[in-house]
């Protein structure tokens, strides 16, 4: 399929202006297509005399006719997706379309799902980036903005939602209220025998809605889910003078969606897993919330303002980021949301950031050339950088200047199209700073600064020198920390104050005795990487479970984990300081933040493959003293989180055996659903489940994500055949849908396997190129991301992905994947050579 480049798109929106799409989709014509009759009404620009040649995005199973003006088109003038619009005179035309549509099983376009538990059938759209073309015949770019009418025909006993309030009309047609003027790929619908909760908030009707078996899950949340969802609501209407622009809010979640959610307006789709069948801790319910605040947010940050092209992406997703995290923390229960985002967010934004596939937060126009390159840039840096940095900003300009060039950005854009530039005017008209010099420091640039710290002292005062390797200013807070009056490993807060790096002068004397811990970038405002001085290590090192702020934690587990990607740190220095630390924390998002790390990269990757049964052990040891302390059940979300780590890092297949056959770990918690399958792949990777169990297990649960669960298990099996038939259906077949896919995928590569899965790792890199060519992007991204050999940590691996990418043309997804991938690998191979034997 070819891609839109930002030449096309600014040529287009020169030549026409879009005014109305009336949009009529029949999804009762079977299970492989669905009908699709499209209405263009759009105005041709430029001089009377002149004429103008253009096109509309299409992508059918079959054109059944297209006119213009009444013209009949020849429908072979549609060539690779596009429908040539020529000899257009300037004035007002219409465009009508009719097509028969391909259903996606990949998250793109009009996906359609049936539910295994009950037979029942869903459909919904995902549109973005360039994908409205798999619905129906649109000019595909964000700057032409119009109004949509939808009417949607669907079988009997289902509910139509879309971007406004739907009315159903008799017969399964169900018709949409009028947009106001959106982009093309924020148009939503989903449809199916949803099992929905209604209420209104403010005279605003709000709407939750899932699967119907999900329907006792999503009862048990509803009150929760809304709570957020209104308490968000208000916060945003007390920052945003612009009032919500639209006149519903519904948000439904999806099956086998891509993405966590998408912020159509009106309509967002989450994925289901955030309706939860199973036991889940605190942190998970608070990333739920954040993701609510997150596209809420966008209905003012994308939907009513949208980007010009591409590029920008960054003005939507740093924007919702920062917004998610400091709103879900202002406005709900869950207020140490920036303590996650710290230890689990913002390392994805570091870890992109040091690969060769880095960009700025805010790339160069012409880095941007066409959708497939803007679809690369959906990753940790506009999404966690970028949150980052705005943090950094409201730091550095005060939320007050911010929020007044935020307010005055929508007002001057609504129901328009911005730029960064337009975006930085905005600010600057809020404040005296220099927003503009600062954006070109802090947007423009690639790259993580490290801050180190320099401590000079005597009896009576001290001083800190703070490095910078980098070049970006830094606003600061640094926490200076001693230890308790009673001794012992206990450290209390002497003081946090403000500066910035680099500072105007020689850095002030403090007053008092050399601190014994001092932390620069206390309370995490800034990105950057830390470097304690040698005093401070050694406290952390030793202390670090008593630092009195979790959010200080998150910097100090932090800088560990960047040492020990860096070769600085050995990984068992870090397994045993997790293993003295993490029984005392209380904080569960640097419980999981740090047990997810030490598990998958310090012992799956960074370690030699003689020290991981050593490391696994420690990390037992780690989860079970986790799991002694939680017998009183204060913290059922700290014991499950051990519990699960205790699957997962499990030498020995006995304890895991007991609590299968009794339904339970003793004590609590009972196996769920998400429990038993977790052990069940455990226990396929250490040899001693099989293909009965697997199918016992499924006829127990044979909902989605059994079938995932299932999938997952048989290909973790040891065995030769297993294998076989696990890498057939990723590769020779399309039949797997994206999350099957997925779930084959994390359960073929086991560290504990090597040997039996070496001989698939040349052929992955031949299949993968294959199968990404073939089935798209949502399909490359699963290809590169899960499937990829990432276990094999070994010269051979990264010799063959080198000659792939130079010998072979991936698509432009698997390409990216792959170039991280593979400097993931060469990072992992230089660690191991500093590594201690």
């Amino acid at each position: 399929m070819p891609v839109l480049t930002r030449d096309e798109a600014q040529t287009r929106a020169r030549l026409i202006d879009v005014h109305r799409y009336t949009v009529e989709l029949d999804l009762t014509r079977g299970t492989e297509t669905f009908d699709s009759r499209t209405v263009i009404r759009f105005t041709a620009l430029g001089e009377p005399t002149a004429t103008v040649d253009t096109f509309v995005e299409l992508k059918p199973a079959e054109l059944r006719s297209a006119t213009l003006d009444g013209r009949p088109l020849d429908p072979a003038g549609l060539a690779e997706n596009r429908l040539a619009l020529t000899g257009l005179a300037a004035g007002e035309h219409e465009l009508r379309v009719d097509a028969a549509m391909r259903y996606s099983h990949t998250g793109e376009g009009m996906h359609r799902f049936t539910d295994p538990t009950d037979g029942e059938t869903y459909t919904y759209t995902q549109l973005f980036m360039d994908d409205v073309q798999r619905v129906f015949a649109a000019f595909d770019q964000p700057d032409l903005k119009s109004v949509f009418e939808l009417t949607v025909t669907a079988p009997e006993g289902w509910t139509v939602l879309a971007n406004g309030v739907t009315e159903h009309l008799g017969d399964g047609t169900w018709r949409a209220a009028p947009t106001p003027l959106i982009s093309t790929y924020l148009v939503a619908v989903a449809a199916g025998p949803w099992h929905s909760v209604r209420t209104e908030h403010r005279g605003l009707p709000f709407g939750i809605h899932c699967r119907r078996s999900l329907a006792p899950f999503l009862d048990a949340d509803a009150d929760e889910i809304l709570d957020v969802t209104r308490a968000c609501y208000d916060r945003y209407h007390e920052k945003f003078e612009e009032p919500y622009p639209f006149d519903s809010y519904d948000q439904a979640f999806v099956p086998e969606f891509n993405a966590g959610a998408m912020e159509n307006p009106g309509l967002v789709t989450f994925r289901d897993e955030f309706i939860y069948r199973s036991a889940v801790t605190e942190t998970e319910r608070q990333t739920r919330a954040m993701v609510i605040a997150h596209e809420m947010a966008h209905m003012w940050f994308g939907d009513l303002v949208t980007l010009r092209w591409w590029d920008d992406i960054w003005l939507n997703e740093s924007f919702a980021e920062y917004m998610g995290f400091q709103t879900t923390a202002e406005a709900t229960r869950f207020t140490d949301t920036w303590t996650d985002f710290g230890v689990a967010r913002k390392s994805w934004g570091y870890d992109a950031d040091q690969r060769p596939s880095t960009h700025p937060v805010a790339p160069a126009p012409d880095a941007v050339p066409d959708t497939a390159s803007a679809m690369l840039n959906f990753d940790g840096i506009s999404y966690a950088k970028g949150a980052s940095a705005l943090r950094q900003l409201v730091a550095w300009l005060g939320e007050k200047d911010f929020l007044a060039g935020i307010n005055t950005h929508i007002a001057r854009h609504k129901f328009a199209n911005a730029t960064l530039a337009d975006f930085i005017e905005s600010l600057a008209h809020a404040t005296d700073r220099d927003v503009h010099g600062w954006a070109d420091q802090w947007l423009r640039t690639t790259g993580v600064d490290t801050l180190t710290s320099v401590v000079s002292h005597d009896a009576r005062e001290w001083t800190l020198s703070l490095d910078r390797d980098g070049s970006r200013p830094h606003r600061v807070a640094v926490g200076v920390y001693d230890r308790g009056l009673t001794g012992g490993q206990d450290l209390v807060l002497r003081e946090r104050y403000e500066r910035d790096v680099p500072g105007t002068g020689d850095p002030e004397p403090r007053d008092g005795g050399r601190p014994a811990l001092i932390v620069p970038n206390d309370q995490d405002l800034t990105y950057a990487k830390v470097r304690l001085d040698d005093v401070s290590m050694e406290t952390a090192l030793r202390s670090l479970s008593r630092v009195p702020d979790a959010l200080t934690r998150a910097v100090l587990w932090n800088s560990l984990r960047d040492m020990v990607r860096d070769g600085e740190l050995d990984g068992t220095v870090y397994l045993e300081t997790a293993r003295a630390h993490l029984p005392d924390e209380t904080d569960l998002a640097l419980v999981q933040g740090v047990l997810a790390f030490a598990t998958t990269y310090v012992a799956g990757r960074f370690l030699p493959p003689a020290r991981r049964t050593v490391a696994l052990t420690t990390l037992t040891e780690l989860c079970r003293d986790l799991i002694r302390r939680t017998e009183d059940g204060s913290h059922p979300g700290l014991r499950l989180t051990a519990v699960r780590g205790f699957i997962d890092v499990a030498t020995r297949p006995d304890p895991l055996q007991e609590w299968l056959a009794e339904g339970t770990v003793p004590g609590g918690p009972e196996l769920d659903p998400e429990l038993r399958w977790r052990v069940l792949t455990r226990l396929a990777v250490l040899g001693v489940a099989d293909e009965a169990a697997i199918a016992a297990e499924l006829e127990r649960d044979p909902s989605a994500t059994g079938q995932e669960g299932a999938a997952r298990c048989r290909a973790a099996l040891p065995d030769p055949q297993a294998k076989r038939r696990a890498w057939d259906a990723m590769f020779a077949s399309d039949d797997l849908s994206n999350y099957l896919l997925t779930a084959t995928a994390q359960g073929f590569w086991q560290p504990e396997q090597a040997d039996l899965v070496r001989e698939y790792v040349p052929r992955y890199f031949e299949d993968a190129v294959a199968v990404a060519a073939r089935r798209g992007p949502a399909i490359a991204d699963v290809a590169g991301r899960w499937a990829f050999p990432a276990p094999m940590v070994d010269p051979e691996t990264l010799r063959l992905g080198t000659e792939c990418l130079r010998t072979t043309t991936p698509t432009p997804a698997l390409h990216r994947k792959l170039t991280d991938q593979l400097d993931d690998l060469t990072r992992a191979l230089r660690v191991r050579e500093t590594t201690t034997p």
